[in-house]
């Protein structure tokens, strides 16, 4: 029913909250309004002042400002009616509300009640256990403070050395953004290098191709120069032949003329020798006329080639000319295009020395945050070494200072409750008889407020008849003015005398007029009076419903943060009482555990102390063999004398010898195969170990809560264990004799075997003894073979219990630091849990006073925003009798241009009138001013009201916005509670699923530990077996004995 009532009270919390959430935000917009609101009424008021100011000028000449006045009272009288009324009717809804939550409360403070009568028998309940606690708390709370001190030193430490790490990173970030800007230039850089390049390559292209096209040229030109070479020769060599065809014909002249003179000196040369010379002169013409025509030949080929080679030189000499300008532009570009490689290459070379510079910087700055970073890495470690010691040393102090804690916490609670309620049931009642009479009070206020409005009106209604009849004394004067005025200008100077008297009857109508304002003025300042006093009736009972609804939101808060803390308090109580159940049956199941381990613990010694007393058995029987043994050395003495005869049988006992080799190496090599499965045995429990030890890890988790319930059986644990240990170095001393003596006993038995060999050759003679001596030492190898696999079995199971016994050992000691883990873990987790329950109420004391701060500050932009719209009322009044100030003086004004042609003639005659009226003039201008002066003293204290409001309104926004802020914060806080805890029981889910695993691994080992203790049983079983052998061998080797002491 109490958890019911708990769920319901916090589901209207929750309500409430969010209606609160609601009404904020509302607030905020209202605020907002309000806000442009006072801006604009600011401007206004900016406004009016400019306009009072032209008002204050234009005053002197106006004379029915007053009645104005006196009409713009009267309406703001009537607009402050309603207002008052309205306030009056909300007021009035108000009180019903006020009634109706009153009527609530009181029924939640009978269910309070009722919760509270309960907490009070379970707080009696709790005390007891308190008192217990008490004790342990004092011891715990020094050792708390100096690893706190310590525990805030390396928080600073921490601090320093995370801020020098945040300016590195702030350098490391601005030499990398500076890196990458200059990575992004060396870019763009190698961009345009590569643009010039390829312009480079294009012209280098473009040159490659012109001086091809000149080494063509050039070829040519060489062609042409070797064609005109061998055109020069071959007319050398026809000028050469030339000269060769003209000698032989100068030859042939001389010989011809030889001839002649010949034929003259001869004078009888023959027919024959004239035709011969006839042919010659033929031939010699032929040869002439071939001679001219080759010539002729030969100069015209000339003359063509001599053309040819004169166009080919003209235009060769054009192409080179033309070549020789390109050549010269191409080096023009070059040497341009070389200054800008040279200018980018120094571009290249400053940057990437920049870039060096900053690669330089990087490092450094790299190596500054590596070795920040290792030493911070070390302060991390410390401060975990730290926090480790402090919560060990807080393992004990964190439960009992929890429990301490939460149940001081929940008495002075409770008390501060139940005083809290006290004091709210008076106060209540207190609140609702002053409510009541509030509400009488307020219904007297609202009658006698009706009853001066109903003055007022007929004040009114009596004001405006003077008014209209003042009016029309008014129109009549002026009418009459206006028929004087025309009298006089048509009898000016006949009338002289009835216009003086007509003007003393107007001076003296004036006189009433005033007479008549001035009264009405004073109507108008006793309304105004009737006016403030009812504002400040309307002012006092606003501020007593505003109490009245203040003490009730504060009650409504008080409430539900009671009803909170209530809720709280009974789910802490709920889970120290199932964490108490959990504890128990833990402390029970580990009880329990603990007396099986003893038990088998014990059991385990004993079949120690049987084992031993089976090796100083065995150790007896090896003595017996060894003196056996010399009993055979002498009897080998009297076997010599029987040499002779076992010859013959030598070979069937050397392949019985042979035949024992084979199997004492068969039996041998069993041993080694039994040592290597031992060998992989002893891995494969080795890989399981440190599974388990892995398992035993996660199991360090789990077992935080079995801290205090292990306390006391751990020095229990820790007696026995060193118990267990002395034990054990007993009987590993043990087994170490045991050893050492089984390898004596090997030994000896490898001397038998030899003195056995080396007596082989002697037992010819000794061969009937001999082969009862060999069946009989036969018996023996077969018994000492199984002595000696008795043996190795009893040291694997030895060596199993050891490995048995480490696992347990390396289990309690896991057990034990995942204890101390785990109370460390605990107290942390509690401290966490108290911070956090600390800062709830903080950020619920802070919701309070945050709530009656936002309702403060809604309250005050309601009076802003009334306030505001009486200036809005007043400016718009204010307009409107300035656009009528300025009708009337527009009117005035041409009026006057009129009057000033008829004043300037009947100065003279008015000089009495004017002394006359100026006298009533200077009263009503002293009226004017003073209430000139009225209105600049109100405008002034409104103004300063509006700023005050603006002042004010700029704070409220200031502290809702740090409120906001706050909230914004605290809902953060609360999700990552929220958080925390979704986490925690998460944990706790996996904790308990872990000490299940572990339950089971506990049985699992139970279940080997029965297996082992049957193999010991078995081993005691082979043991008793092993005996019966060995006496029934003594009496056999005894038996021999006698046989041949009697031979």
């Amino acid at each position: 029913h109490v958890n019911e009532q708990e769920s319901e009270n916090l589901s209207d919390a929750e309500e409430r909250c969010e209606g609160l959430i609601k009404s904020k935000i509302q607030l905020e917009g209202k605020l907002k309004e309000t806000t442009e609101r006072l801006e604009d009424e600011e401007e206004i008021n900016a406004e009016l002042t400019a306009k009072k100011r032209k008002l204050e000028d234009e005053c002197s000449e106006l004379e029915k400002k007053d009645i104005d006045d006196l009409e713009l009272t009267l309406a703001k009288v009537e607009k402050e009616k309603h207002a008052t009324e309205n306030k009056v009717k909300n007021l009035t809804e108000e009180m019903a509300s006020q009634d109706e939550s009153i009527a609530k409360l009181t029924k939640e403070k009978k269910a309070l009640q009722e919760a509270h009568q309960q907490t009070l028998d379970d707080l009696q309940a709790e005390e007891d256990k308190v008192n217990t606690l008490t004790k342990a708390k004092t011891k715990l709370e020094q050792q708390v403070d100096d690893l706190e001190g310590s525990l805030e030193q390396e928080k600073k430490l921490r601090m320093d050395l995370e801020r020098v790490k945040r300016k590195l990173e702030g350098d490391l970030k601005l030499a990398q953004e500076s890196i990458m800007d200059l990575e992004n230039e060396k870019q763009q850089s190698d961009e345009k290098i590569k643009k010039k390049d390829f312009e480079i390559s294009q012209f280098l292209s473009k040159i490659e191709d012109e001086q091809s096209l000149g080494a063509q040229l050039q070829k040519k030109i060489k062609e042409l120069q070797a064609r005109i070479e061998e055109l020069e020769e071959e007319i050398e060599a026809e000028r050469s032949a030339r000269a060769k065809v003209e000698k032989q014909r100068a030859d042939l002249s001389r010989e011809l003329e030889e001839i002649s003179e010949r034929l003259e000196e001869a004078g009888g040369a023959t027919a024959a020798q004239i035709e011969m010379n006839k042919k010659r002169e033929a031939e010699f013409q032929k040869m002439r006329r071939d001679l001219e025509e080759s010539t002729l030949q030969h100069e015209a080929t000339a003359a063509a080639l001599r053309k040819k080679q004169a166009d080919s030189v003209a235009e060769l000499g054009e192409q080179i000319d033309n070549l020789q300008r390109v050549k010269q532009k191409l080096e023009k570009e070059k040497s341009e295009y070389k200054m800008e490689i040279d200018d980018l290459s120094s571009n290249m070379e400053a940057v990437a020395k920049a870039k060096g510079n900053l690669e330089k910087m990087c490092r450094t700055l790299e190596d500054q945050l590596s070795e920040i970073k290792a030493k911070s890495d070390e302060n991390s470690r410390q401060l975990n070494d730290m926090n480790a010691q402090r919560a060990r040393l807080q393992t004990e102090n964190g439960e009992f200072s929890r429990q301490l804690e939460e149940k001081e916490a929940l008495v002075s609670q409770l008390t501060r409750g139940k005083q809290a309620f006290t004091q709210q049931i008076e106060d209540l009642k207190r609140h609702v008889e002053e409510e009541v009479k509030a509400k009488n009070a307020l219904a007297h206020a609202v009658q006698s407020a009706r009853h001066d409005c109903d003055l007022l009106r007929e004040q009114y209604e009596e004001e405006q008849e003077a008014k209209t009849e003042l009016q029309r004394g008014m129109s009549k004067a002026n009418s009459e003015v206006a028929q004087w005025r025309a009298k006089y200008e048509t009898d000016a100077i006949q009338r002289t005398e009835e216009l003086e008297e007509s003007k003393k009857k107007l001076a003296q109508r004036l006189q009433d007029a005033e007479e008549s304002i001035e009264a009405v003025n004073s109507k108008c300042a006793s309304l105004e009076k009737t006016k403030q006093r009812l504002q400040s009736e309307v002012e006092d009972l606003m501020i007593d419903g505003e109490r009245a609804n203040a003490l009730a939101a504060n009650l409504d808060k008080k409430q539900r943060n009671f009803d909170k803390v209530l809720a709280e308090w009974k789910q802490k109580y709920e889970e120290s009482q199932a964490e108490l159940e959990a504890a128990q049956k833990e402390a029970r199941s580990l009880s329990t555990e603990l007396f099986k381990m003893k038990n088998s613990y014990e059991e385990a010694l004993d079949h120690l102390e049987t084992l031993k007393r089976e090796n100083k058995n065995l150790q007896q029987e090896i003595s017996d063999l060894s003196e056996q043994l010399g009993e055979t050395g002498k009897s080998i003495h009297e076997l010599e004398k029987a040499k002779k005869t076992v010859e013959s049988e030598k070979a069937e006992i050397q392949t019985a010898l042979e035949e024992a080799e084979g199997t004492l190496e068969h039996e041998e090599s069993k041993i080694l195969r039994v040592q290597l499965e031992l060998n992989q045995v002893k891995s494969e429990i080795d890989r399981k170990l440190a599974e388990k030890d892995e398992e035993m890890e996660q199991i360090k988790r789990n077992s935080q809560r079995v801290l205090d319930s292990m306390q006391s059986t751990l020095d229990s644990e820790v007696r026995s264990r060193n118990d267990a240990l002395r034990v054990k170095k007993k009987m590993e001393g043990d087994l170490n004799e045991m050893e050492v003596q089984l390898s004596h006993a090997n030994r000896q038995a490898a001397e038998a075997q030899k003195q056995l060999r080396n007596v082989q050759g002697q037992l010819k003679d000794a061969q009937l003894h001999l082969d009862e001596a060999v069946r009989g030492q036969e018996d023996m190898k077969e018994q000492v073979a199984m002595v000696e696999r008795r043996n190795g079995l009893m040291q694997a199971e030895i060596e199993e219990l050891r490995a048995a016994l480490e696992q347990t050992e390396r289990g309690r000691k896991v057990a034990e630091q995942e204890l101390v883990d785990a109370s460390e873990r605990v107290g942390l987790l509690h401290s966490q849990n108290t911070s956090l329950i600390n800062t709830k109420k903080k950020l619920e004391t802070d919701l309070g006073q945050v709530q009656g701060e936002v309702d403060d500050a809604v309250q005050e932009a309601r009076n802003a925003e009334e306030k505001a719209k009486k200036a809005i009322t007043d400016a718009a009044m204010m307009a409107e009798e300035l656009k009528k100030e300025q009708d009337t003086s527009s009117h005035l004004e041409r009026m006057k241009k009129n009057m000033e042609v008829t004043v300037k003639d009947l100065q003279h005659r008015l000089d009495e009138a004017e002394s006359l009226a100026m006298k009533g003039g200077k009263k009503q201008l002293q009226k004017l001013e003073s209430r000139v002066h009225e209105l600049e003293a109100e405008v002034e204290a409104e103004q300063r009201r509006g700023a005050d409001a603006v002042k004010g309104v700029r704070k409220y926004e200031r502290r809702v916005k740090e409120l906001t802020y706050q909230t914004e914060e605290d809902k953060k806080n609360v999700t990552r509670l929220q958080d925390l805890v979704d986490k925690l029981q998460l944990k706790v889910k996996a904790y308990k699923r872990q000490a299940e695993e572990a339950e089971e691994q506990a049985n699992t080992h139970l279940s080997r530990y029965r297996k082992v203790q049957n193999e010991l049983e078995e081993s005691h079983e082979r043991a008793d077996i092993a005996e019966s052998q060995v006496n029934k061998m003594r009496a056999k080797s005894r038996e021999a004995g006698k046989t041949k002491a009697e031979e």
